[in-house]
């Protein structure tokens, strides 16, 4: 059976999540047929007054740093690794007005992307992108140091989040958990408006959240829309029950491989900054 927009609409109202900013990781194909594809998806929560924000990370535009500009425990080891990494050559100047996105992204943000009154975060490696009447609140303060600006205005406006056919390992709102557990973010690099390279802020692993799954159960609320299992949580509830789970056990974000540098220095407090 297909998915319909009305189907999308009444999934919302029974959640009492219509009208509310939601933030949206998403998996196109969980749903099966969907006549309209994910424009139907998009429209579906539009319909119902929803202000949608998604990521739309685009690594393209990442280059490499000089050497003033990397500090140590920032999840690279050594730096060895840029040496052989020939992709971020391109020097790409990011504008918000780009429609440029990962293909891991999926149907969704991609969408969101082409419409006419999205509103897209300026950050050249990590932005978010909304569309709604919450856009402007969401996306306003996004800049190359406050990367989840979005996620914190949505935590203010009382938002939701939605895995939809995605796991845990996808909830980027746990990277703004380790921040307010104390942890600093992750550097990397990319050109400014001027081609100057600068520092931006970026996650780190994420495999390792799935173990936060149980401990956000209780805030967690379980639909199916067509084949697609979603998870839906309340903002700052699921921000306070992870800040304090991480203070409580660091390694509970760690992916579990002993080689992932960006978890072991995630451990550790993240990067050292001057």
């Amino acid at each position: 059976m297909s998915v319909s927009k009305s189907d999308i609409g009444k999934v919302l109202i029974d959640l009492g999540i219509n009208k509310k900013p939601v933030c949206v990781h998403s998996s196109l194909s969980s749903f099966g047929w969907i006549d309209g594809g994910a424009e139907t998806i998009v429209q579906g929560f539009l319909n119902e007054e929803c202000t949608l924000l998604v990521p739309t990370f685009s690594d393209a535009f990442s280059v490499f740093p000089p050497e003033h500009l990397r500090p140590s425990q920032n999840g690279c080891g050594d730096y060895s690794w840029l040496t052989n990494d020939n992709s971020k050559e391109m020097n790409y100047i990011y504008s918000p007005t780009s429609n440029e996105v990962d293909i891991e992204m999926g149907a969704i943000p991609k969408t969101i992307l082409r419409l006419k009154n999205r509103l897209r975060g300026n950050h050249p490696l990590n932005s978010f992108t909304a569309i709604g009447s919450y856009a402007e609140e969401l996306i306003s303060k996004q800049a190359p140091l406050n990367v989840y600006a979005p996620l914190k205005a949505i935590a203010e406006l009382g938002g939701y989040v939605v895995l939809m056919g995605v796991n845990f390992n996808r909830l980027t709102l746990i990277h703004l958990a380790e921040q307010m557990a104390g942890r600093n973010l992750f550097r990397r690099w990319a050109k400014d408006s001027k081609g100057l390279t600068i520092e931006v802020e970026v996650g780190g692993c994420s495999e390792g959240f799935i173990k936060l799954q149980d401990v956000l159960m209780p805030v967690t609320k379980k639909v199916k829309v067509g084949q697609s299992e979603w998870n839906v949580l309340d903002v700052n509830s699921m921000l306070k029950i992870s800040e304090n789970a991480i203070r409580n056990n660091p390694m509970i974000t760690h992916c579990g491989d002993y080689r992932c540098d960006r978890c072991n220095d995630a451990v550790k407090g993240g990067p050292i900054l001057a």
